[in-house]
């Protein structure tokens, strides 16, 4: 049985916490398994932070951008730099790949929607994956998706998707974050949502300098 499926990959497991600079291994990694996915007969589409964390590398700077117009340019240096790279990899395998920059906007306005949804379906009948990412480049606070968490499940719900995997260096669903809170509890399936309320669930910002999801 074929699925549809979203993979989310987040800046923090795709660059190296130590200098930035892109986890190649994983990077490899990541393309081959969803190569294989994608000959066994699946529907992939990979949602790819990291245009921000990539561009300050890039360009060499210390700290992540603050001012709006910084952060923007900083992400058009990094989401060509990133793309190329996943073309490289993604070609050795002989993968043909897309890139989709979205805003909110794109997708709360029933034209953009349906446009979204259509050139989704073309690509993915063509056996294409799709790279998705926000727009940072010109995305507007109040037209931004926050993090590509939210992100990839509209795009997961946008393209039916059967299965949404997130891709993060926690290794599951806290209640807290386990890195500052040791009365953290691990969260392994949900059955109900109201479980959730149980735990308290608070979704907190990155502690990394070059992510901004959690």
């Amino acid at each position: 049985m074929t699925c549809t499926i979203v993979v989310k990959i987040g800046t923090s497991s795709l660059t190296q916490s130590e200098t930035g600079h892109l986890a190649l291994s994983t990077l490899a990694t990541l393309v081959e398994t969803l190569t294989d996915l994608r000959r066994n007969g699946n529907r992939v589409v990979l949602v790819s932070s990291g245009a921000v964390g990539v561009g300050r590398d890039r360009l060499g700077l210390t700290e992540r951008p603050r001012a709006i117009a910084l952060k923007q340019a900083v992400a058009a240096v990094g989401q060509g730099r990133l793309i190329r790279v996943y073309d490289d990899l993604f070609t050795t395998l002989k993968q043909p790949i897309a890139q989709v920059l979205l805003t909110r906007g794109d997708l709360v306005q029933r034209s953009g929607y349906v446009n979204a949804y259509n050139t989704f379906q073309q690509l993915l009948k063509l056996g294409v994956i799709p790279i998705v990412n926000e727009n940072d480049t010109v995305a507007v606070d109040e037209l931004r998706f926050g993090d590509n968490d939210t992100l990839s499940a509209l795009v997961a719900s946008l393209v039916e998707a059967d299965w949404l995997f997130m891709l993060t260096d926690v290794e599951s669903l806290y209640s807290a974050d386990p890195r500052s809170n040791p009365h953290a509890k691990p969260i392994h399936l949900v059955t109900n949502i109201q479980q959730l309320q149980e735990f308290q669930v608070d979704v907190g910002s990155s502690r990394s300098s070059w992510g901004t999801g959690g």
